[in-house]
Parts: structure tokens; sequence; C-alpha cells
């Protein structure tokens, strides 16, 4: 067990398949990162709702994302812990980081929505 977390790009409307969860039919991972808490802790702290932040979708903007990039860049994510976290990876995760924060711009401009969602 532990912290995976996700970044998607979706377009369109989503469609409910079998199992009640929504699937889009245009879509495609960004990145995927495995226990790296203090982007978890960024992300929940955009974030609007309430109870434990797990397996909910936070949409990002072109706002979001540059503020993730100077974050990165400036070695300034929260600190951030929990049991199935793991310990400080931010320097292990930063290019990849860069890299996501690139490929969102991308999408963005693409006309997609940029998603981040956890599960743990």
């Amino acid at each position: 067990m532990g912290l995976d977390q996700y970044a998607e790009a979706r377009k369109g409307e989503p469609t409910i398949n079998e199992e009640g969860e929504k699937e889009w039919v245009d879509s495609y991972e960004l990145a995927y990162w495995r226990k790296h808490p203090n982007l978890q802790g960024m992300m929940e702290g955009k974030w609007d709702g309430e109870g434990e932040f797990n397996c909910v979708d936070v949409e990002l903007d072109l706002e979001d994302i540059e503020e993730l990039e100077e974050a990165v860049n400036g070695a300034d994510l929260p600190e951030t812990g929990g049991f199935f976290f793991g310990e400080d990876s931010s320097e292990y995760y930063k290019e990849q980081d860069l890299q996501f924060c690139a490929d969102a711009r991308k999408a963005l401009e693409d006309g997609y929505t940029v998603v981040y969602s956890s599960w743990w």
C-alpha cells in the first residue's frame, strides 16, 4: 500500500461504465507518481472539498500549473506527511514534475481539462 498519484488530460463529457464509474472517450495520462507526499500536499491545498483527500479529482488550470512549476524550481513544495505517503521525494521527482508542467500546459492549450487524483 502507499500513495499513488495520477494526472490526466480529459476532453468532452464522461460516460458511465458498467461499474458506475465515469470514463472519458478522449483522455490520456499525463503523469504517474508513487509516494510524492509534498506534491500531494500542494494538490490538497487546491481542493475545496471536505473530508479525506483520497480518490478525489482536482482540476488544474494554467495558474495552478505555473504555481507548481515555481514551487518545484524553488524546492518549495509544502512539507507533507501521511502514514502511506513515504519520505520526501521532491528532488527525485523534480524533472518529472517539470515535464508534467510542460505537458499539462500543452494539454490545456489543446482544450483538455487537466485533473490530478490520488489513492492511498
